[in-house]
């Protein structure tokens, strides 16, 4: 048994939570224990909760296809254990988290959720679960997995990511450094070192190979030209042209190199990838993306009343047209959104909503604004928020290339923090917990947690 660190105790000085799984081990019938003693016995202890061998041995079943899925080979059995035991540890203790802050994922929701998975995959619900119990996965440990998943998410939102700053300072420097990570790629150019492994390569020719490629790693990373290096010292049948491997539209790169062509900014290369025929070192050469983002644009103002119990849709209708009248007849526009919009926000400004792009307004107002020419106003509309009048101010093309960059940039910005972030809180999560291993491959070792 691991013995791990210890917070808050009772009693005699033991840890309550030792206490409580001694309990639960004494409430296990006896029938359980001796027909399934094994798959029912207490692998680790989280806090207040005990995970047992069964529950373990349905979240392996549930990895197993994942590994495989990726070509990667299954590693040795306890430490596969050790891993999905740690993983099913931090999905515990952040369940246990979760409850404290009153976030719940309800049957209705995890439902939907399974049914859209199914979905994206082309299946119905019940294929989905066909296909499950095809391959040796309970839906209901699939279920359950997913509900743990939903709730994660929701927790990291509300604990770490609702914190997560991005400056305009930082999107600025990674633009600098960065902003070929984020073009939309239609092709790439790309460049390619070779260090060959022959078929059925004696151990100590792939131990001359894996020097040699560690060594042009290691140059490349202190300022050695790519090129250069190829010429010299690579296998390929480029490796006179400097390694150069031409453009490829981004559909049609080699297998190998798919995630580098997608992922890397130019100038980058990738870590050593092996394949039968050796060692491989890709680099992004350049690339060719998507022309401008040619936006067409509508500055338009609005006046919105909303439905409730006191006001009707007739009601609702009825009094948009009246002020329509009144706008038509030469009445101001934004005096009359000041004093009648039930959208508070823009309101204020006259009903002004600034500049619009597609997809930035519900379908129903969308097509109202495209049948408005500049300064006429729309007929009475009903939209999700409630009835509208509507009038285009001006229209525009707008070039929104520098715009959507800054966006993407923030994007990934934010995706970095709340990767860097969500692991140091987990990392407390886990070291402010009482956890107890039991795995039988543990024993006799100690580790603080």
């Amino acid at each position: 048994m691991v013995t791990l660190r210890t917070r808050n105790t009772g009693g005699q000085g033991l840890p309550v939570q030792v206490l409580l799984a001694t309990l639960i081990c004494a409430l296990v019938p006896a029938a359980a224990l001796r027909g399934g003693e094994e798959l029912n016995s207490i692998v680790a202890v989280v806090n207040d909760d005990v995970v047992v061998a069964s529950e373990l041995e349905h979240q392996i079943a549930l990895v197993v296809p994942e590994i495989r899925g990726r070509g990667t080979a299954l590693p040795p059995r306890p430490d596969l254990e050790r891993q999905v035991l740690e993983r099913m540890i931090l999905g515990r203790l952040q369940l246990q988290k979760a409850k404290e802050v009153g976030i719940v994922i309800d049957d209705a929701m995890l439902t939907e959720t399974i049914t859209n998975i199914a979905a994206r995959h082309g299946m119905t619900l019940e294929q989905l679960r066909a296909t499950l119990e095809a391959e040796g996965v309970h839906y209901r440990n699939f279920a359950e997995d997913t509900r743990l998943k939903l709730v994660t998410s929701r927790l990291q939102a509300h604990e770490v990511i609702t914190n997560i700053r991005v400056t305009e300072q930082e999107i600025d420097r990674f633009l600098e450094r960065e902003s070929s990570r984020l073009i939309e790629r239609n092709e790439v150019k790309l460049s390619h070192i070779l260090v060959a492994i022959p078929e059925n390569a004696p151990i100590k020719a792939v131990k001359k190979a894996t020097a040699k490629v560690k060594d042009l790693i290691g140059r490349l990373r202190r300022g050695a030209d790519f090129a250069q290096l190829a010429v010299r010292f690579s296998d390929g049948r480029r490796a006179l042209e400097g390694g150069d491997l031409g453009w490829f539209p981004l559909g049609q790169v080699p297998s190998l190199a798919q995630e580098a062509a997608r992922s890397l900014a130019v100038g980058e290369f990738t870590e050593p990838l092996r394949s039968p025929s050796g060692y491989h070192i890709i680099k992004l050469t350049d690339l060719k993306g998507s022309g401008p983002r040619m936006v067409n644009q509508t500055k338009a103002r609005h006046i919105l009343v909303r439905t409730n119990e006191v006001v009707s849709d007739n009601d609702a209708k009825t009094h948009l047209e009246q002020l329509r009248v009144r706008i038509v007849g030469g009445d101001d526009f934004a005096t009359l959104a000041r004093s009648h919009s039930d959208d508070t926000g823009s309101a204020l400004k006259g009903g002004d909503l600034g500049w619009i792009g597609p997809g930035d307004t519900v379908p129903e107002f969308e097509k109202a604004l495209s049948t408005l020419a500049p300064n006429q106003v729309s007929a009475p509309f009903k939209s999700t928020f409630g009835w509208h009048i509507v009038q285009v101010i001006a229209r525009r093309t707008r070039d929104t290339t520098a715009e959507a960059m800054r966006l993407k940039a923030r994007e990934t910005i934010r995706e970095r923090k709340a990767d860097e972030a969500i692991e140091l809180w987990l990392r407390r999560l886990r070291d402010e917990a009482f956890v107890e291993i039991r795995l039988p491959a543990a024993k006799g070792e100690a580790r603080a947690r």
